[in-house]
C-alpha cells in the first residue's frame, strides 16, 4: 500500500498532517537539513513526535539531507548517534559521508536517498540498495513510464513528490544561490535566486519577466495509475508552508488514494476540489503526459515556465498603498491576537518568520478584489524583489475617511505587492500530536568524538592515468582542437549529443574525429542520468569501451554503476559526486574510486581539511578556471525565450544555452584562481584543471589563458566562488553578530562610565 507522506516544518503543521490522515511525516532538526529557514522541531519536541506517532502506529523521518564540511563532521555524527538512540523510522540523506558513517556506526538507522542525491534511474537505486539504503526520492524531472521502469528494476523502496514547488534545476545539481553568495542549496541555504525577476538581451532591447521561476508540481490526476505502478509513497513537499496549506493538501490526497478504486473519476474531482483553497502558483504535471524523452525535452519547459508569473504564491490582493506607524494600542492589540493564535502556525514562506506584534505597521492595500481579515494568511514581495515575507493578519482598521488599514510587517513600503495565502475561514483545529508535558524529554546530541578516519593508501602505480599537470574540459570537438596549444596533460570531453557521434565515428580515411589518442582522453559524463536515457548511454558505453576509451568523469550513482568492474576503466568522480568530506571520500572509495574532482562550490580552507597530505592530494584534480553551470534543466526553454544572456537587478550577467540536452545557466564571467595556480601546485594541488565545458574556446582564449599562468595574472571581472570565504555559516553570523553586539554595549557602557566620572568630577 503506498504510504502519505507529508512535511512538518512546525508543530502545528504536523498536526495538521497527521489530522488528515498522512501516514508518515518528515521533519528537520536545528541543523543538517535542507530547510534551515522553516521553523523546525527542539529536541524534546522531535522526541515527543516519535513516541506519540509510534505509539498511533505512523512513521517519523528525519532529514539530514545536506552536505557537510570536514570541520562540520563531528557535529554530525552527535547528531547521528542521537537520533541512533531515538529511533525514528528513516533519515533522509544526501551526502555519501552520512552513508559511510552510518555504515560504520549507526547499522541500525533506516537511510533514504533524498532527491539532493540526484537518483534518477534504477541504475543508482541499486547501486544505493547495495549499500544498505532502503528508500530512494526519485527526481521530479521523470516521467510516468521512467517511474514505472524504474520501480520495475530495483528492489529499492520508490519515493516521489506529487505536490508542491518545484525546482527549476534538475534536483540536486544547482549552485546559483552558492555562487551568489554562499547560501548554498546543498546546505540548506537555497534564496530561491531562480524565481527572481531579470533583464533579458533581446534584439538590443531588455525586457524583463521572471525567466527561471517554475509552476507548482500536482499529479493528483496521476494517482491510480502510480498507485498502480508501484510507488511505495507519495510525498508533498512543503516544510515552509502553512498548517492549513499542510492539511488541505494531505486531505486531498487522502482521498484520491483511498477512494480512485471506487470512483476514479469522482475522487480525483473532489481531490481537486479541497485543493481549490491552495493559493500557491499555478499547477503543472510537468514531464507527465509526453509520448518519449526527446519529447519530454521539447515541451516540459512549456510546461513549467511562464515570465509573466512572480516568483511567489498566492492570489494577488494589490499593491501597499499608504503607511503609517502602528501606535502602542495597536500593538497591543495585535500581541492579543497572537498570543490566541501563535505566530508557528504560519507559514515561513520564501521569506522567513513572521515578525512580532511590536515589529508591524499599518498598510492600506490597493488594487486586488479582496479585503483581507484578521486571521488570514498573506505574503508581502519588496517591488525590488529582494526579500518576501509571509505574515498573519493580526488587527483591522477603519479611518474616518472610511479606508480600511492593516497591520504589515516592518521593512516593506509603499509599492510593494501583497498575496493572500489562506483565509481564516480554512484554519482548522486539529488535534494535538505531541504529548502535553515534554520536560521528560531531555535528549540531545552529546560529546561523542568521531573517531579518525584514514583515507585508503594509493597503490603504487594507482595514479598512472591520472598524471601530474594541466588538465582541459571542452564540450565540443572543434574545441577539443583548439585547446592543444595549451598542451594538457589530459583532455576532458564532455560525451553529450553533438559529441558521441564524433566518438563512435570516423572519417573517410578510418581516422578518429578526435585529435587526441585514447590514453590522452577522458570522458566527462552527463550528472543527470534519468531512466528513460539510460539504455542509450549504455549502448554508447559499450561501444566506447570496443573503441579502447577507458578514462571516464562519472557524475552520477547510475554512471559509476554502469562502469564500476570494467577491464581496465579509470573513474574520477566528478564534481557532482560531491565530497565535502573524508568520509563521502571514503564512500567513493567503496566504489573503486580514488581520484576525484572538487565540486566548484568548495573553499580552499575545506579542500586542506579534506586532503591533509601530499599523498591524498594527489588523488585531486583541482578546477582553477571555469564557467560552473549555476542551474541545469531537463528540457528546452520555451521558444519565446529568444535570448542568451540576462542580468539581475545588482547587474551581474549570466547566459543561457538551450540544447537537446536541456539548457544550462552559467556565468557572464568566470570563476578564476588562475592566479594561485603556482603557489597551489608548491601546496601539493599538482593536477589543476581549466574547465571550458559548455562555453565557445577560441585561439586567444587559449594565448590568453597561457599568458596568466606565466604571469599570474588575475582575470578581470571573474569571480572566486566560495574558495576564499567558504559557505555561508548562520552560526558563525550570528556568533558574529553577537560579538559585535557585545562589543557595542561595551563601548556604550564605557561612554557612559566616563561620561559619568567626568560629572562626578565636574561637581566637586
Amino acid at each position: 500500500m503506498t504510504e502519505l507522506l507529508a512535511p512538518a516544518g512546525n508543530v502545528e503543521a504536523l498536526d495538521a498532517a497527521i489530522g488528515e490522515g498522512a501516514d508518515a511525516v518528515y521533519l528537520g532538526l536545528k541543523s543538517f537539513n535542507a530547510r534551515l529557514r522553516s521553523s523546525n522541531f527542539a529536541w524534546r519536541e522531535f522526541e515527543g513526535a516519535v513516541e506519540s506517532l509510534h505509539r498511533m502506529g505512523r512513521k517519523l523521518y528525519v532529514t539530514v539531507n545536506t552536505v557537510c564540511t570536514e570541520q562540520e563532521t563531528e557535529r554530525l555524527y552527535r547528531l547521528l548517534s542521537y537520533l541512533n538512540k531515538i529511533g525514528p523510522d528513516g533519515i533522509i540523506v544526501q551526502d555519501f559521508g552520512v552513508v559511510r558513517m552510518c555504515q560504520e556506526f549507526f547499522p541500525a538507522l533506516e537511510l533514504h536517498a533524498s532527491t539532493q542525491m540526484n537518483v534518477e534511474s534504477a541504475d543508482a537505486a541499486n547501486l544505493l540498495a547495495a549499500q544498505g539504503l532502503k528508500r530512494v526520492v526519485v527526481a521530479r524531472e521523470l516521467g510516468l513510464e521512467e517511474v514505472r521502469s524504474i520501480k520495475a528494476r530495483t528492489k529499492a523502496e520508490i519515493e516521489m513528490f506529487v505536490h508542491g514547488a518545484l525546482c527549476v534545476s534538475e534536483s540536486g545539481l544547482c549552485q546559483f544561490s552558492s555562487f551568489l553568495g554562499g547560501k548554498s542549496a546543498n546546505r540548506g541555504m537555497c534564496t530561491q535566486a531562480c524565481r527572481r525577476i531579470y533583464n533579458a538581451e533581446i534584439y538590443n532591447t531588455g525586457d524583463q519577466g521572471y525567466y527561471f521561476s517554475p509552476c507548482d508540481l500536482q499529479l493528483i490526476e496521476h494517482v491510480p495509475e502510480l498507485m498502480q505502478a508501484g510507488v511505495d509513497s507519495f510525498k508533498i513537499e512543503g516544510r515552509m508552508k502553512s498548517a492549513e496549506y499542510v492539511g488541505a493538501v494531505t486531505a486531498a490526497y487522502r482521498y484520491v488514494m483511498d477512494h480512485w478504486e471506487q470512483d476514479q473519476k469522482g475522487s480525483i474531482a473532489e481531490g481537486r476540489r479541497i485543493l481549490s483553497t491552495d493559493f500557491a502558483r499555478s499547477k503543472t504535471d510537468y514531464w507527465y503526459g509526453f509520448a518519449s524523452v526527446p519529447d519530454g525535452i521539447q515541451g516540459a519547459g512549456e510546461k513549467i515556465l511562464n515570465p509573466k508569473q512572480a516568483g511567489g504564491t498566492g492570489i494577488f490582493l494589490g499593491t501597499i498603498a499608504e503607511l503609517r506607524a502602528a501606535n502602542a494600542e495597536e500593538k497591543a492589540c495585535a500581541a492579543a491576537f497572537q498570543k490566541k493564535a501563535p505566530a508557528e502556525a504560519l507559514s515561513a514562506g520564501d521569506g522567513g518568520k513572521d515578525d512580532a506584534a511590536d515589529e508591524i505597521q499599518m498598510a492600506i492595500i490597493h488594487g486586488g478584489s479582496y479585503d483581507p481579515d484578521a486571521g488570514d494568511s498573506i505574503r508581502l514581495h519588496r517591488r525590488d524583489d529582494t526579500g518576501r515575507v509571509s505574515h498573519k493578519v493580526r488587527l483591522v482598521r477603519t479611518d474616518a475617511r472610511g479606508k480600511r488599514w492593516i497591520d504589515v510587517p516592518s521593512g516593506f513600503t509603499r509599492g510593494d505587492s501583497v498575496y493572500l495565502l489562506q483565509t481564516k475561514s480554512m484554519s482548522k483545529r486539529y488535534k494535538r500530536v505531541l504529548p502535553q508535558d515534554l520536560s521528560r524529554f531531555r535528549g540531545q546530541p552529546g560529546a561523542d568524538r568521531l573517531p579518525v578516519l584514514d583515507l585508503t593508501p594509493v597503490e603504487r602505480g594507482g595514479m598512472r592515468n591520472f598524471p601530474e599537470g594541466l588538465y582541459v574540459a571542452v564540450s565540443t570537438t572543434a574545441d577539443a582542437h583548439v585547446v592543444q596549444a595549451a598542451h594538457p596533460v589530459r583532455v576532458i570531453i564532455e560525451l553529450n549529443s553533438e559529441t558521441s557521434y564524433d566518438f563512435l565515428h570516423k572519417d573517410s580515411a578510418e581516422k578518429a574525429l578526435l585529435p587526441y589518442s585514447r590514453k590522452m582522453t577522458i570522458i566527462a559524463l552527463d550528472p543527470f542520468a534519468a531512466e528513460g536515457d539510460i539504455p542509450a548511454l549504455r549502448n554508447v558505453l559499450s561501444v566506447l569501451l570496443e573503441r579502447g576509451y577507458t578514462q571516464f568523469v562519472v557524475n552520477n550513482l547510475a554512471q559509476i554503476e554502469l562502469l564500476r568492474g570494467k577491464k581496465d576503466v579509470s573513474l574520477i568522480a566528478g564534481p557532482f559526486l560531491y565530497t565535502f568530506n573524508r568520509w563521502a571520500v571514503s564512500f567513493l572509495e567503496n566504489q573503486d574510486i580514488m581520484a576525484l574532482q572538487m565540486p566548484y562550490e568548495n573553499s580552499e580552507d575545506n579542500i586542506e581539511e579534506t586532503f591533509k597530505t601530499a599523498e591524498e592530494r594527489s588523488r585531486v584534480l583541482l578546477p582553477i578556471f571555469a564557467y560552473p553551470t549555476l542551474f541545469r534543466m531537463r528540457f528546452k526553454l520555451p521558444s519565446s525565450y529568444d535570448f542568451t544572456y540576462f542580468s539581475d537587478k545588482e547587474q551581474t550577467g549570466f547566459k543561457v544555452n538551450s540544447t537537446p540536452d536541456g539548457s544550462f545557466v552559467m556565468p557572464e564571467y568566470p570563476f578564476s584562481i588562475i592566479d594561485k595556480a603556482e603557489s597551489l601546485r608548491k601546496k601539493g594541488w599538482k593536477r589543476q584543471l581549466v574547465d571550458f565545458s559548455k562555453t565557445k574556446v577560441t585561439k586567444s582564449d587559449i594565448r590568453d589563458l597561457l599568458s596568466l599562468l606565466r604571469t599570474k595574472g588575475r582575470i578581470e571581472g571573474a569571480s572566486r566562488f566560495n574558495w576564499k570565504d567558504g559557505f555561508y555559516n548562520p552560526e558563525k553570523m550570528e556568533a558574529y553578530q553577537a560579538a559585535n553586539a557585545r562589543a557595542a554595549q561595551t563601548r556604550k557602557e564605557s561612554v557612559e562610565r566616563h561620561g559619568a566620572a567626568r560629572n562626578v568630577r565636574r561637581k566637586r
